[in-house]
């Protein structure tokens, strides 16, 4: 039997560092990459843009196209990367499979405020920060996950993940 390519799930608050390190991440070993913010219903990204931080009702119908995206990567046999907060491990469970590891970058609520407020372009206010860090359930241990420190540069993020999850870079 033919092992399943692994899928990466960059978990974790707004603003810190998810889709740079994540797209990154993924231009370093050729993999797949889908930011799953693009896969948020309308109704979401206009809710969440008007300031108002997302229920657990607005949130299934965005992990179900999440866990889509991941079976579909396992269907063709490819590995592949997503961005999705995954804060609560209930979010998580819709995600899960044998083959995915979920990489939080995680650090201090007052970095990640400083780099929001620095974001441009972005539906996600600052103002739902604290919403995000109150929701956050860090992962038990017996969920595949792994912690990156915020306090490293992107580059940085990126080589601890390779070096932790002893992956294989992409020939040039």
């Amino acid at each position: 039997m033919v092992a399943t390519p692994p899928v990466l799930v960059f978990m974790g608050p707004a603003g810190t560092g998810k889709s740079t390190v994540a797209g990154m991440l993924a231009g370093r070993l050729g993999w797949d990459f889908q930011e799953g913010d693009d896969l948020h219903p309308e109704a979401n990204v206009a809710k969440m843009a008007a300031g108002h931080a997302l229920n657990d009702d607005d949130r299934w119908p965005w992990l179900d196209r999440v866990a889509a995206w991941i079976d579909g990567q396992r269907a063709a046999g490819r590995p592949g990367i997503i961005t999705c907060s995954a804060l609560k491990r209930s979010y998580r469970d819709v995600l899960r499979r044998d083959d995915v590891t979920f990489v939080l970058l995680m650090g201090d609520p007052a970095l990640v405020l400083e780099r929001l407020l620095r974001r441009q372009g972005h539906y996600m206010p600052p103002s739902l920060l604290t919403s995000q860090f109150e929701t956050l359930q860090m992962p038990d241990a017996d969920e595949r996950a792994i912690r990156v420190d915020l306090d490293l540069t992107p580059s940085q993020q990126v080589q601890e993940v390779i070096d932790r999850l002893s992956l294989d870079i992409a020939p040039a």
